[in-house]
């Protein structure tokens, strides 16, 4: 009960920072112009936690400041295909802090349109299916990057 209770008011005051943020202004990488939603805390809290911010970072096949992996650039193109953009991701993007950047966003935008911070912390870790328990060390990290 008292972990449910630690991840609850952990989820809340990530909240809490993404609307204070979220009302200082919009950013360049708001998720759209209609939403406010401002996922820089997100991105560089995980940027830190995966590669301390260096973009030439490898750790088997992740590689880059967020660590991307092949198969979520595949998953990138196939959601740009879907929504029948000519926009396509090169392996070689994940070096670029921009365009792993706009790669996070993509998947957040299709996978997490209510922009739940904990679904995308946990998400990024452990993939859609994540497990809660086989992701908490990395939330708490991520969370503690953003505080």
């Amino acid at each position: 009960m008292i972990g449910f209770i630690k991840r609850a008011v952990l989820s809340l005051m990530a909240l809490f920072m993404m609307s204070l943020s979220a009302a200082a202004g919009d950013s360049i990488w708001s998720m759209n112009k209609k939403s406010s939603f401002d996922w820089n805390p997100v991105m560089d809290a995980i940027i830190q936690v995966e590669s301390e911010g260096n973009p030439r970072a490898v750790s088997g096949n992740s590689v880059g400041v967020m660590q991307i992996t092949p198969v979520l650039v595949k998953e990138c193109n196939n959601i740009l295909q879907k929504q029948k953009s000519n926009k396509r991701y090169t392996l070689d993007d994940r070096y670029s802090v921009e365009k792993s950047k706009e790669m996070f966003l993509l998947i957040q935008k299709y996978f997490n349109p209510e922009n739940n911070v904990e679904k995308a912390i946990r998400s990024w870790n452990g993939g859609m299916k994540y497990s809660i328990r086989a992701t908490n060390k990395y939330y708490k990290k991520v969370l503690a990057r953003m505080n």
